[in-house]
């Protein structure tokens, strides 16, 4: 069951990673972060347009894919929903980087959030998830 608090985490979400995003855009983080060159790189050989079309297709299959998945019931959004939480861990990687190098490190700022962001959501996940067992 999704409960209002995870949909007011994910709704803070929503606006966070628009920043975030923006953040990232704004600071080239895409030229230098060995994640992103690592997805993306073979990508670069390509034209402009041949690649925006592959990104494209890929974002709209993972949307039919995580659409399907919300439409099979409430528990297969309760388990969809997790790939959120999954990405508030992932994130931590701007912040690490940061330490490491003692310097800036693209998406920093936004990237504060969240770890909060994730504590409550895993919190409210796993109390659920305790309940319907």
């Amino acid at each position: 069951m999704i409960t209002s608090k995870i949909k007011v985490i994910f709704g803070i979400s929503v606006f966070s990673f628009i920043l975030h995003g923006i953040e990232e855009i704004s600071t080239n983080f895409y030229d230098f972060d060995p994640i992103s060159l690592t997805v993306f790189g073979p990508l670069s050989s390509l034209s402009s347009n041949a690649s925006n079309f592959i990104v494209f297709q890929a974002m709209l299959w993972l949307l039919l894919i995580f659409s399907f998945f919300l439409l099979l019931g409430e528990k297969w959004r309760f388990y969809t929903i997790t790939v959120i939480g999954v990405i508030y861990i992932l994130e931590i990687h701007h912040i690490f980087k940061a330490i490491l190098t003692n310097e800036y490190y693209p998406g920093l700022y936004t990237s504060l959030v969240f770890p909060i962001l994730g504590f409550f959501f895993w919190k409210e996940w796993l109390r659920v998830y305790k309940l319907k067992r």
